[in-house]
């Protein structure tokens, strides 16, 4: 009885063992074999993913135009529409990434690459010396989120209802940090017409009241987030239930590995592109007589926030008011706490007097702009006539910058002050 027991068992043995090196020895070969199906797959879902990834084939020639010094008005046009799909590749690579991240870190990963594009181009311009066009890139992106995107988002919503509302608590919260944003702005440029002593001296104590002033603002920011994520984040329920509905389809195509080499890529390309964009902006200024201030206040936020306009103007017309509200006015935030204050200290770090005085137009305007979008936002509701007079607050602007010359005085009424006090 032994013997057949342990020949029995013999036999049964040897296939279970027999199959087990058989599997695991072809496992590794099926999945490399595996591998460019699954990378051919992928890839093709992400492109799909937005329509204007069509224009992805601008990228190489961009690139081209610019390594080969084509006509300068080329090499801008094609790195310009160039910058659009690579944006939305990026906002796209992003959601996949913080959906795998929870609320916490995929908060901080929307804060950290949500702007990346105009924090790409701005930190090249800045490491060129052209502070107007870092200065008026993130003025723009802020006016363009409050009020083209948001006018844009109560137009969507105005569509299918009469009046959407929106949680008023979290908005009022973000127009309070964005009055303090603008004030951060007014108190420089009030300061740069009072002060009566040189230039020179002038300039150092704008320069040191912009380094205090960028620090405060980023620590803020820091502050509104554990706001917003952990000591009150049951005033932001409705916004994060609506973020997960929408994050249901997201984080089913990238990993976690191949969204970060996503994000890695495509950071990369975006850099080369704005580097020559950037180049040949001082020959597009020449050539078609369009201000620096025009082009980085007006064309360049709209490129970078392209796939942002797109994802709220959707959400919007869904009726989810809270999430494009959070979309529009939440991204302002981080251009005006985050952004600029993080481009003044990098300009410290460079050597580059990268400060918060704004010309004194542009500060007007700025202050103006977040009285008119507090106004809107205060009853907590919103229709289309409101949309209407977002966005014809933001024509009425660009069209003023249009005009508006470069070497315009940033003295925000220094002449009269300055004369006011002689006299006196």
């Amino acid at each position: 009885m032994p013997a057949p027991l342990n020949g029995n068992a013999g036999d049964e043995s040897t296939p279970l063992l027999g199959g087990a090196r058989e599997n695991h020895s072809t496992h590794a070969p099926r999945e490399w074999r595996d591998m460019p199906k699954h990378v051919a797959r992928t890839t093709w879902l992400t492109l799909a993913s937005n329509y204007v990834n069509v224009f992805l084939v601008f990228v190489p020639i961009g690139i081209i135009a610019g390594a080969l010094h084509w006509n300068p008005t080329a090499v801008f046009v094609l790195n310009f529409v160039a910058i659009v799909p690579l944006a939305s590749l990026l906002s796209f690579a992003t959601e996949e990434l913080s959906a795998k991240l929870g609320q916490t870190l995929g908060g901080l990963m929307n804060a950290t690459f949500g702007n990346a594009v105009e924090l790409i181009v701005s930190i090249v311009a800045l490491r060129t010396g052209e502070i107007r066009i870092v200065q008026s890139s993130m003025l723009g992106s802020i006016l363009s989120n409050i009020l083209l995107v948001l006018g844009c988002c109560f137009l969507a919503g105005g569509i299918r209802e009469r009046e959407r509302a929106f949680n008023e608590t979290v908005a009022s919260t973000m127009s309070s940090l964005m009055a303090v944003a603008s004030a951060s702005l007014i108190i420089p440029a009030t300061l740069y017409a009072t002060l009566q002593t040189s230039k020179d001296e002038t300039d150092k104590n704008i320069l040191l009241l912009s380094h205090g002033t960028a620090i405060i603002l980023l620590l803020l920011y820091l502050l509104y987030l554990y706001f917003q994520l952990f000591s009150h984040h049951e005033l932001f329920n409705d916004t994060e239930a609506q973020s997960d509905d929408q994050d249901e389809e997201a984080g089913q195509i990238l990993s976690p590995i191949s969204a970060g080499i996503a994000l890695v890529l495509v950071t990369v390309l975006v850099a080369v592109c704005a580097e020559y964009l950037v180049d040949s902006i001082d020959s597009i200024v020449q050539t078609a007589h369009i201000s620096k201030t025009f082009i980085g206040l007006i064309l360049l936020p709209i490129v970078g926030n392209a796939a942002e306009h797109v994802t709220a103007c959707i959400v919007a017309y869904k009726g989810k008011m809270d999430l494009a509200i959070n979309v529009a006015i939440g991204s302002s935030l981080q251009i005006a706490l985050f952004v600029t204050p993080f481009l003044v200290i990098l300009g410290w770090i460079m050597d580059q007097p990268m400060t918060l005085h704004f010309q004194g137009f542009e500060t007007v305007v700025f202050f103006l702009s977040v009285l008119v979008v507090n106004y809107l936002i205060q009853d907590g509701k919103s229709n289309y006539l409101e949309g209407a007079m977002c966005l014809g607050t933001y024509t009425i602007i660009a069209l003023a910058f249009y005009v508006y010359p470069d070497d315009a005085s940033g003295d925000l009424g220094g002449n009269f002050i300055r004369g006011f006090f002689t006299k006196s």
